[in-house]
């Protein structure tokens, strides 16, 4: 599930001066079963340094073997972002002393990403549409961790992570506002989801986060001395740590000041930033192809296979919702949110007969009842004991006028929870099937408007409103067993009389 957005309010003061620029560079770890060049497991949660074996540890006489499932996914990623893929690439080695990177360099890529160019294509808070351009997307793998709040002497080391394949997206400078950033990640992070290549799961850090800040003068197109905040393990850190540092920055660029090249660290306890490193110098890695790797080529088929085996993505899915199947924005966004419920969405319209089939009424229930369960266990969506089957069942019964919804939502969905069986069996069972016939529900009609003879008048000088009183008392006359379609056209009928 998407996190809840949260409103800037009214824009801050800073706004009628300068302008906000970011460009954001997002590592996503990828789901494999092996790490990125070694055939050790990629597993989060394990004790520590039990996942690291002789290439992760960089033993003399080792070799990286690049993992082709790494390569997959990220070309399944440039191919949803619409990037160019590049047809020949080589891997680099970046070259840095970090205790928990046993090498003492990481296998990257330079000058040959596998993906450049593409965008992420968000919606903003008034509906309109922007899409954030991509400079790249390439591959390289992660470094292990190093815990300093264990120990209150030592910093530990935990080499699990070395190794681990990841994927690094790095935007172009041309998000506008912390709004708009945070837009950028719920995409990016639903993107990696249905595409099944990342958890996205920013407190276990398997999508990870550094923002490139700066502010320019309104009107220019130089741009300013950015900083690179670190250390958000949100997306809403991510919002507080911009909006911050924005402000942060234009304090000192009001006050004739400069701002400095640094790394700076964000603290979610008082959402401020705080110096990490000076970026005066630019570091010099090195960067030379890795000998140890052979070149890459990924050629049109290769590119085509990968094509075929995407699922549909939810900017595709939200069209065919709002063009096709006639539902809202909203219900589209809502249904498209995960790529479960998109799934259970599809396979419950699927069941049902037709062509011209009650697309919103499958919404209702499954953005309803359904996820209404989900959220009351705490559980995903692929656990509802209600298959989409057995929920096509329902829908067609109230289609077919054998149950009212308001009966299946109150009697019969609940029972189909905690019972097997379909919806027509169940329905029997117990008894809820629609059995009243014409002339009781005329009766009813006629015995309510005897008890309302005020709002018959009402109704014949305008307010059709009322009708709905009617309708209930029909329903609660019969507990619920007259068929909607045919109660409310007897309504109409009697209530049209003069």
């Amino acid at each position: 599930m998407a996190e809840n957005k949260q409103s800037t309010g009214n824009a801050p003061h800073w706004t009628e001066k300068w302008e906000l620029v970011v460009g954001l560079e997002v590592h996503a770890q990828l789901l494999t079963k092996s790490k990125a060049y070694s055939s050790d497991p990629n597993a989060y949660g394990d004790r520590p340094n039990t996942l690291a074996g002789p290439v992760t540890l960089a033993l003399p006489g080792t070799l990286p073997v690049p993992n082709t499932v790494v390569i997959d996914h990220a070309i399944k990623l440039g191919l949803a972002c619409g990037c160019t893929i590049a047809p020949r690439m080589h891997y680099a080695r970046k070259n840095y002393f970090y205790p928990d990177l046993p090498k003492g360099y990481q296998i990257t890529q330079d000058t040959t990403p596998i993906c450049t160019g593409g965008s992420i294509t968000i919606t903003l808070e008034d509906g309109t549409e922007k899409a954030i351009a991509l400079t790249r997307i390439h591959m390289e793998e992660d470094a292990g961790k190093s815990i300093h709040d264990v120990d209150p002497f030592n910093t530990l080391i935990d080499l699990n992570r070395a190794g681990v394949p990841l994927v690094e997206v790095v935007s172009e400078p041309v998000i506008r506002s912390a709004q708009e950033a945070y837009e950028y990640l719920v995409e990016l992070r639903r993107l990696v989801r249905y595409l099944d290549i990342c958890d996205g799961n920013m407190e276990e850090g398997s999508l990870r986060c550094d923002a490139n800040i700066s502010l320019r003068p309104k009107g220019s197109t130089t741009f300013g001395t950015r900083t690179e905040v670190k250390n958000m393990n949100s997306f809403r850190n991510v919002q507080r740590a911009i909006e911050h540092e924005a402000q942060r920055q234009s304090e000192i660029l009001d006050a004739g000041g400069t701002i400095r090249m640094e790394t700076r660290n964000f603290d979610a306890a008082k959402g401020t930033t705080t110096t990490l490193r000076s970026k005066e110098m630019a570091h010099d890695y090195r960067y030379f192809p890795e000998p140890d790797l052979l070149p890459l080529t990924v050629n049109d088929k290769k590119k085509e296979a990968v094509r075929q085996a995407m699922p549909p993505l939810p900017r595709e899915l939200r069209a065919k919702y709002t063009a096709q199947y006639g539902l809202s924005a909203y219900d589209a966004a809502i249904l498209t949110d995960d790529k479960a419920t998109a799934l259970y969405y599809e396979e419950v319209v699927a069941q049902l007969p037709g062509n011209k089939k009650p697309y919103k009424q499958v919404a209702n229930w499954v953005m309803g009842e359904v996820r209404s369960w989900v959220n009351e266990k705490g559980a995903g969506i692929s656990e509802v004991p209600v298959s989409p089957m057995r929920l096509a069942g329902l829908v067609e019964l109230i289609e077919a006028g054998k149950i009212s919804r308001s009966l299946a939502a109150q009697k019969l969905f609940p029972l189909m929870l905690e019972q097997d069986g379909t919806a027509q069996s169940l329905a029997e069972v117990h008894g809820l099937l629609t059995d009243a016939d014409d002339g009781a529900v005329e009766t009813a009609v006629r015995d309510a408007m005897a008890r309302y003879p005020d709002k018959v008048t009402a109704y014949r000088a305008g307010n059709k409103g009322l009708l709905g009183l009617f309708m209930g008392e029909v329903m609660k006359a019969t507990k619920g067993k007259a068929d909607p379609r045919a109660t409310n056209t007897t309504v109409k009928r009697l209530l049209d009389e003069q």
